[in-house]
């Protein structure tokens, strides 16, 4: 399994904008100067900042929301080829992050929600519209198609088939008490679709739930080659007021060798008392790190992770999900997370 950060930073991180010129205005000024006549080779630096200036463009260096990619050594539903990718969820900004690595919607296979903040499901309209409407998203797609419009399909079997096949719609992994809130916040954009009516969120995703149903657990298990690695929700408390709350549902990814990767998303505490377990049979843990200056209390703070969190499980965690780069003291922790790092499990 291959797990890529392609965001790392809080809900309201900002970027910086800076003057900049691309690598080819950089190689044509680098060459003119090279072969230019002697006078122009002996120019000023100040007068070649302001050739520069003149070239140059401002360029916004943006930060991405905290979503991971998840890929496995398995059939997908796009093409039956390897690999099948998986979003641990999808932020406002994932078509921006995805388009980092080279990706875009037409690449993934399937999404996971943790919890309905705007940073974890901002970009599952991006998700759920642009596959819709994607005639060659999956081979089964675009046979059930045809040559006919996806509007017109669904209008057309409106009485023998109310949405889309499983084959050809990504899939939604969630637990049932996160289903209900992703519905109402995406019912403005995706319970519309012009000329189809009856729109709801199994129009564009194919709905596994996981977690605690009635008296059983239910999980998901992913092929990983000759490997197998078994997906688990996990509970944690992330916002807590006197009327409502809101939990998030983390990942304990265990492979078939035992090894465990856990991945708590939003969580209000450093070790919530009920994944104490968790924490110390995991072989790697993804941190939920606040740097901001004011701590939140719905995520664990940088200062607190120094200071409180035992050492044997500092040396398991990655740290993400900060606003500032966390200023830690070295070897302290497994390492910090930058946008587009990536890691495969088990380790060797």
């Amino acid at each position: 399994m291959k797990i890529t950060a392609i965001g790392v930073n809080a809900a309201f991180s900002t970027g910086e904008y800076q003057r900049a010129i691309s690598e080819e205005e950089a190689c044509e000024l680098f060459w003119e100067m090279i072969h230019s006549p002697k006078e122009l080779k002996n120019l000023s630096k100040e007068a070649i900042k302001a050739q520069i200036h003149q070239l140059s463009k401002v360029r916004y260096d943006p930060p991405w929301h905290s979503n991971f990619l998840l890929e496995f050594d398995m059939p997908n539903k796009r093409d039956g080829q390897s690999p099948y990718r998986l979003l641990l969820d999808v932020g406002g900004d994932i078509r921006h992050a995805l388009k980092a690595i080279g990706l875009a919607s037409r690449d993934i296979d399937g999404v996971y929600i943790s919890h309905p903040h705007n940073d974890h499901i901002g970009g599952m309209e991006y998700i759920g519209l642009t596959t819709l409407f994607n005639p060659f998203y999956t081979i089964e797609k675009k046979q059930w198609l045809g040559e006919t419009f996806i509007a017109n399909k669904l209008f057309a079997e409106e009485t023998t088939r109310s949405d889309p096949p499983p084959g050809t719609k990504p899939d939604l992994f969630i637990h049932k008490k996160v289903l209900e809130p992703l519905r109402r916040a995406l019912g403005p954009g995706l319970d519309t679709v012009q000329g189809v009516p009856d729109v709801c969120l199994e129009t564009y995703f194919d709905i596994h739930l996981v977690g605690k149903q009635g008296g059983t657990t239910l999980t998901h298990t992913f092929r990983d080659g000759d490997e197998t690695w078994k997906m688990k929700p996990i509970f944690a408390m992330h916002v807590f007021s006197s009327s409502e709350e809101m939990p998030s549902y983390g990942v304990s990814l265990q492979h078939s060798s035992n090894y465990n990767v856990l991945i708590p998303t939003d969580i209000q505490y450093m070790i919530p008392p009920q994944l104490e377990m968790h924490y110390r049979k995991a072989d790697r843990i993804y941190m939920d790190c606040e740097t901001s200056p004011f701590a939140s209390g719905v995520h664990p703070h940088v200062s607190d992770l120094i200071n409180h969190l035992a050492p044997e499980i500092q040396k398991k965690c990655l740290l993400y999900h900060y606003d500032t780069y966390p200023n830690v003291p070295e070897g302290m922790f497994y390492g910090i997370l930058n946008a587009g790092d990536w890691h495969i499990y088990p380790d060797e």
